[in-house]
């Protein structure tokens, strides 16, 4: 059996295709012939053939699966299996005769699953064993291990398609605008979702939407506050990171340090502590490998040049870019903040833009970025434009790809790339600069 997946180089088909390799079988896929630096190296490395001709190697013995970026009924590829009268199946889809294979942890949330879902396999592939596929284009398989944990997006509803044994819910927020109505479609879907957990539902408790939810597995809530069912207590945000002792239902489980920033981080963590808890891991080895977790790809990850830090980060959500800020703000105290933002969509800027603006604000100085869109006409969104955000800033300006000389003279600052899309480039720019400077 042959795998071949049209768009493979996504991070979430480039985690599955490593994972399906992992489980034995055969892969190879198609792409455009960009750059995915995220993503390729890892294909590679694994051996995993990518081809950016149409039909490369598509053969009467493949099984198709292919990005829902892709439209089935238009796509070369996609027209060219369906002629063959090969099994084509959307991403989602894919993974969802997966959960029905596996015990599934399903990690979701607007915000936070792609840093649980790697917290929480970096955990269980230390202390036992897992599979799992994360957002950030990791995946893994293991033909030893029966439980498979899953990031499971919201998008389009596309987690539907999944039958997990436990679910996540991290936070509910307004995203995607482009699909969703309004926040009252968005917790239906999410209850929908936490209905399908054959175990139980972990949900955080310190977020009012999650309360709304009408579910008939039990629900267990996490967070700050004291009617939560698992607790962190005696919390700690220090410089060097987050320490803090878990409660399950008044009762003591374990003290844990994080060597991550942010109360975001604190939450990501309960929530992977609390599935520990119920699959009855041992605390003092589940609080051994949360203190060697590194966090996950494009979250925070930091680069010092001199006397600055270059932190590159995910963030395309207002509230995602404000939690960044203020985890800086943690880390270091005495550095000036300056926010480099690529926003993602017409439609989220045109909902968010106050938002963004908010969040920006808390950084000392702050860029935009033209907005990036690849399933959006800008012709139908005539007024909105990074300026947009930038009009309502209170220190900001824009930027480009080639442009980074306007980051040159800061010194003695932590500078912030956020985006979901290829802001790297600009970072790249700047980190020459700076190095040619010093």
């Amino acid at each position: 059996m042959k795998y071949y997946m049209a768009g493979i180089k996504g991070a979430g088909m480039s985690a599955l295709a490593l994972l399906l390799s992992d489980l034995g079988y055969e892969v190879i896929g198609y792409d455009d012939a960009a750059s995915h630096r995220f993503t390729e190296d890892k294909l590679i490395d694994r051996g995993i053939k990518i081809y950016s001709e149409i039909t490369s190697d598509l053969s009467e013995d493949c099984i198709v699966i292919y990005s829902p970026a892709l439209k089935l009924d238009t796509h070369p590829v996609l027209l060219k299996a369906a002629s063959m009268n090969l099994k084509i199946y959307e991403y989602q889809d894919m993974l969802g005769k997966l959960t029905k294979k596996f015990d599934t942890v399903c990690v979701s949330g607007c915000h936070g699953k792609t840093t649980t879902t790697a917290m929480l396999s970096h955990i269980f592939e230390n202390i036992s064993s897992c599979n799992y596929l994360i957002g950030d284009g990791r995946g893994k398989g293991n033909k030893e291990s029966n439980r498979f944990i899953l990031e499971s997006c919201e998008y389009r509803r596309h987690f539907l398609a999944y039958d997990p044994e436990y679910v996540i819910i991290t936070n509910i927020d307004m995203d995607h605008t482009d699909y969703y109505k309004n926040m009252d479609d968005m917790v239906l879907a999410y209850q929908e979702f936490a209905n399908k957990a054959s175990k139980m539902v972990i949900a955080c408790g310190d977020d009012p939407y999650t309360h709304l939810l009408e579910v008939n597995p039990q629900i267990y809530y996490y967070g700050l506050s004291s009617d939560n069912d698992i607790q962190a207590r005696d919390v700690s945000y220090r410089s060097d990171g987050t320490s803090f002792d878990v409660f399950v239902e008044d009762e003591y489980y374990g003290h844990f340090d994080l060597p991550l920033f942010g109360k975001h981080m604190l939450m990501d963590s309960l929530a992977a502590i609390a599935i520990c808890h119920y699959e009855r891991l041992d605390s003092k080895e589940v609080a051994k490998f949360l203190k060697t977790f590194e966090g996950a790809e494009r979250r925070f990850k930091e680069t010092i040049i001199g006397n600055n830090v270059i932190i590159d980060d995910y963030a395309h959500h207002p509230t995602e870019v404000k939690v960044t800020i203020k985890a800086s703000r943690q880390k270091y105290p005495d550095k000036k903040i300056v926010a480099v933002f690529k926003p993602h969509t017409f439609s989220r800027v045109e909902e968010f833009s106050d938002e963004f603006a908010e969040a920006l604000n808390l950084a000392d100085e702050a860029f935009v970025m033209d907005i990036n869109y690849d399933r959006e006409d800008p012709n139908d969104y005539p007024d909105i434009s990074a300026y947009t955000i930038i009009d309502k800033l209170d220190h900001g300006d824009y930027i480009e790809q080639g442009m980074a000389s306007k980051l040159i003279n800061y010194d003695n600052a932590v500078i912030l790339f956020m985006s979901s899309k290829e802001i790297y480039i600009l970072e790249e720019e700047y980190k020459k600069l700076l190095n040619e400077k010093i």
